[in-house]
């Protein structure tokens, strides 16, 4: 299976002067746990995660106040929709993030997460009880 078949291609494009506010709203409104920043003035791309959000919170910094651009990576890692998941995964653990942003000629096509490939690796047909669950 490939990063096309398990990416999400609701991509949320926020600059780098947002708020960590409003990038919390924006990405709880589209529910999803990262976002692709933009900065237009240097072509440049990064995401910024719900973990970064979390840490900046959890240090005391004030989300009305903190930017986009300072709590962005921008030393990112991309993937490509033919890559494989396998090697989507090994990037992830390797580079040490749960979200890749996918590039199909250097757009952002869509974002793949650990969610993703697992919600893909699992492909369970129908939910089952845990061992020893006592049905409700």
């Amino acid at each position: 299976m490939y990063v096309r078949n398990a990416m999400s291609t609701v991509v949320l494009t926020i600059g780098p002067a947002h708020t960590l506010r409003q990038a919390a709203h924006l990405m709880a409104a589209r529910r999803v746990g990262a976002a692709v920043v933009l900065d237009t003035d240097t072509s440049g791309l990064g995401i910024l995660t719900e973990r970064d959000i979390l840490n900046s919170l959890g240090a005391g910094e004030d989300p009305d106040r903190e930017t986009a651009q300072a709590h962005t990576t921008s030393d990112v890692v991309f993937a490509a929709p033919g890559w494989t998941l396998d090697e989507a995964a090994n990037a992830m653990v390797h580079g040490g993030f749960r979200h890749l942003i996918v590039l199909d000629d250097r757009e952002p096509v869509g974002i793949v997460s650990v969610r993703d490939i697992i919600r893909c690796r699992a492909a369970v047909p129908e939910r089952r009880e845990p061992v020893g669950a006592v049905p409700a």
